[in-house]
């Protein structure tokens, strides 16, 4: 959606949950609850929400009750696939667990005690507050109308932005702490500020890939990572994979490298230097698609980062550095050093992504075929929401707490700034969207902190999590598949818009969240407009000039205003505005659309489909060069990548040197510091963590499906290591940092570097209105301790120094 500003403010530990008069339910019941209509067998067309990656899916119902989910094979991101998430996504339906009512706390905060409530009891306690806590209406009063005193956070999904729309553009807060920084918000900014855009690895073309510490075999098993595999073992893509795990992305590599944690930039310096130092980069690609690149060199070769250099560091040998960097090249510009998916490891994992994206630039490996790709993003129409303007809303509040903190904030930053009392005004409340602070944020003990100290706490969830027993009002947003969300187009060499109908109507007394914030909207704008007008003189005038009721709806103060169209409505209009209302028809019917579908989409054996020709795929992004003809067998690739690009930086070519970093005391160029770096002392570990691809980070702890699969977490110790302490396989082993300690069972192996602990991250709940999940292996967040990455404030999560013993 579009944000219009409204003409006349331009110029200004452990819980239980237990639930008084809580019903019981049993799977029979769930059903019985569900109001559709009998009928037969019906194919929806829906959309994944299990992960990112947002596959389609066909979703079989049966009298009301979904009974399958299978892969739709039309949208070109997932192609004909649906992996064991995709399949667990029914028990997030029919999860006896989720919540089902609107709660409101009775106990202490944190008890996890809550009495049910009807909607509109849950929206007057946020609005008014109880006997155990303050509402919106009384801390906005006491703050002066500072909008920002309320706070919000939200996970990754499709209803992201309507969540984040109501609470920044509507409500008026500028604090929102986004995932971002504690996922891939240094890798987005290092590609994006060097590239333009964080872009696509092109697996299913490209010739050889170095992966540095992400698991693709085992953490997201979607068909990109799929069409690696099926190339790796001399099938046409060398595989380097660095990672201080022996991983089953490893078992598929032509050579795993044990790297020392913390120590990657070293290594990427050290390739640098040889492809300089040989002159084996692609000239034409780097005299027309580089800036800088001459200051650059000197940089490098100066520091003299050399193999020998890094040896020292990483642990891995001079000559492999030089054999890897020289192969890279070769293959190149069908080379990839793959950018990553997960958060900071290190202090220096945003010069680290810098150096990976202009190391690939170097071969000439961006916007082409088999390298970093960015596609195109099919339009969609528009859809308006005027919003209010308030007088007296305060800057956010973390702005000093990384060198730049943009609008998604830093959480770890924003934390510890509101718990040591640091903030530069108070920070009152929080909304939490979809997102488990309690676990997902590093150093439980912290967060739990913060929001004890916070006067109003409010969930939307749809399941008990350890946030929501530190909640004061818990609103039960329906499942994915119980409703219809934004549409939303994917960028990609092959782009599709796609849609997420609803399969079934939602079940008890759940609510999809864009109609939860329409019904919180109508019950506080008008009481928070007449605190409004208590502190800002001009709209007290407008007031009296205009009368209350003409200022109150011209001046978008009526929130629930931006709700007059349901979401099934601005879908409609988003998709006719711009491809008619045939393409509108062809969504809701197969949930995939894109210009030529019909005659684009070819099936060519049982698992295998053709959805662009060759000659229509965006390998190369419009506005460059004239395009010479890829398929021409008489003319070298190098010559084709080696062509002028259209970068989305600011000079629109690869920046190797950045200003603005300089201005602010950044290294401008990726610069190895020692004193960023934090050894292992003699005896302890460094803990690492990951994620698996059976869990979606802590939001399926409870999913019994996978669970089957994957049932809890267990400690990688080097073997050898483990033997020196009497540890065996399954023995109860403590991990201890300086911010907490957790107790997990051990898995020694040789599979995992000397000095270097590991485990999954999504288990250890401590929600015990979660069945399966409480107390079911151990939280990595628990013992990570909250160290910052400088530059843009994510959390690094590779830099805790660890004890391990035995228990008992």
């Amino acid at each position: 959606m579009q944000v219009e500003i409204s003409r006349r403010k331009f110029l200004q530990g452990s819980v239980a949950l237990s639930i008084v008069g809580r019903s019981s339910a049993t799977v029979t019941s769930m059903f019985a609850e569900d109001k559709e209509p009998s009928h037969s067998t019906v194919k929806i067309a829906t959309l994944c929400e299990m992960c990112v990656n947002k596959c389609a899916a066909w979703a079989s119902v049966e009298n009301g009750v979904l009974k399958k989910l299978d892969p739709n094979p039309l949208f070109p991101k997932s192609k004909n696939m649906l992996c064991a998430r995709g399949d667990a996504g029914i028990h997030a339906l029919y999860d006896p667990d989720r919540l089902k009512y609107p709660l409101i706390r009775v106990g202490k905060k944190g008890e996890g005690k809550f009495r049910r409530a009807t909607w509109d009891e849950a929206y007057s306690a946020i609005l008014n507050g109880t006997e155990n806590f303050k509402g919106l209406k009384q801390i906005i009063d006491e703050e002066k109308d500072n909008r920002s005193t309320i706070s919000y956070c939200a996970g990754e999904g499709m209803g992201e932005h309507t969540f984040t729309q109501f609470m920044g553009d509507l409500l008026g807060s500028t604090n929102f702490v986004n995932h971002s920084s504690i996922c891939l918000k240094t890798t987005i900014k290092g590609y994006g500020l060097t590239l333009g855009a964080y872009g696509k690895a092109d697996m299913e073309n490209a010739k050889y890939v170095i992966m540095a510490g992400a698991n693709r075999a085992e953490a997201i098993l979607t068909p990109d990572t799929m069409d690696m595999f099926k190339r790796t073992r001399g099938r046409g893509l060398k595989l380097i994979v660095v990672d201080p795990r022996y991983t089953n992305t490893a078992v598929h590599a032509d050579k795993w490298l044990g790297i020392k944690v913390g120590t990657d930039l070293a290594f990427v310096l050290a390739l640098t230097y040889v492809v300089l130092k040989e002159v084996l980069y692609n000239k034409a690609f780097v005299h027309k698609n580089m800036n800088g690149f001459e200051r650059y060199k000197k940089h490098i070769l100066e520091n003299q980062y050399t193999p020998e250099w890094a040896e020292k560091i990483t642990g891995i040998d001079a000559d492999t550095i030089k054999t890897i960097a020289r192969d890279f090249m070769a293959h190149a510009p069908r080379a990839i050093y793959y950018q990553g998916r997960r958060t900071a490891w290190s202090k220096q994992d945003f010069q680290l992504r810098r150096a990976q994206a202009i190391f690939s630039a170097l071969g000439g490996g961006i916007d082409v075929k088999g390298g970093i790709v960015f596609g195109k993003k099919l339009p969609l129409g528009k859809h308006t929401v005027e919003v209010p303007i308030y007088a007296n809303i305060q800057r956010r509040a973390d702005k000093k707490e990384a060198t730049f903190v943009g609008t998604s904030g830093t959480w770890i930053g924003f934390r510890n700034m509101i718990i040591e009392g640091r903030s530069p005004y108070p920070v009152r409340s929080m909304f939490c969207y979809k997102q488990n602070p309690m676990q997902s944020v590093p150093n439980i003990a912290k967060t739990r902190k913060m929001f004890e100290q916070m006067d109003l706490v409010v969930t939307i969830d749809t399941m008990p999590s350890d946030t929501v027993m530190m909640s004061d009002v818990v609103l039960p947003e329906c499942t994915y598949l119980e409703r219809e969300d934004p549409v939303k187009s994917f960028a990609g060499v092959q782009p599709a818009i796609v849609l997420r109908n609803k399969v079934i109507n939602p079940l008890y007394e759940t609510k999809p969240v864009i109609a939860i914030l329409k019904g919180l909207s109508e019950k506080i704008s008008k009481p928070l407009f007449e605190v409004s007008m208590k502190h800002d003189a001009s709209l007290k005038e407008a007031v009296e000039d205009d009368g209350f009721d003409e200022t109150y709806e011209d001046g978008n103060f009526n929130l629930a205003l931006a709700y007059e169209h349901t979401q099934e409505e601005i879908n409609k209009e988003l998709i006719e505005e711009e491809y008619g209302e045939k393409a509108y028809k062809t969504l809701k019917e197969k949930g995939v659309f894109y210009p030529e579908m019909d005659s684009y989409f070819k099936k060519i054996s049982e698992n295998e489909y053709i959805y662009y020709p060759e000659d229509k795929k965006y390998y190369t992004t419009p506005g460059g060069e004239d395009k010479l003809n890829a398929e021409d067998t008489c003319i070298d690739e190098r010559e084709i990548a080696s062509l002028k690009k259209n970068l989305g930086t600011h000079s629109g070519k690869v920046e190797c040197y950045l200003p603005v970093m300089e201005k602010n005391g950044i290294d401008p160029m990726p610069t190895w510091k020692d004193e960023q770096y934090t050894p292992t002392p003699k005896n302890k570990f460094k803990f690492i963590t990951g994620r698996h691809a059976q869990q979606t980070q802590n939001s399926t702890a409870n999913n019994i499906m996978l669970l089957d699969v994957m049932k809890e977490n267990y400690l990688w110790i080097n073997k050898k290591q483990a033997e020196e302490r009497g540890i065996k396989y399954g023995d109860i082993v403590e991990v201890k940092s300086s911010v907490g300690k957790v107790y997990i069972k051990a898995y020694p192996t040789i599979k995992i570097v000397p000095d270097v602990v590991f485990y999954v991250h999504g288990f250890g709940s401590e929600s015990s209105g979660l069945t399966f999940g409480y107390r079911n292996g151990a939280s990595d967040n628990m013992i990570i301790e909250d160290t910052i990455e400088p530059v843009f404030g994510s959390a690094a999560m590779h830099e805790t120094i660890v004890d391990i013993k035995k228990v008992g």
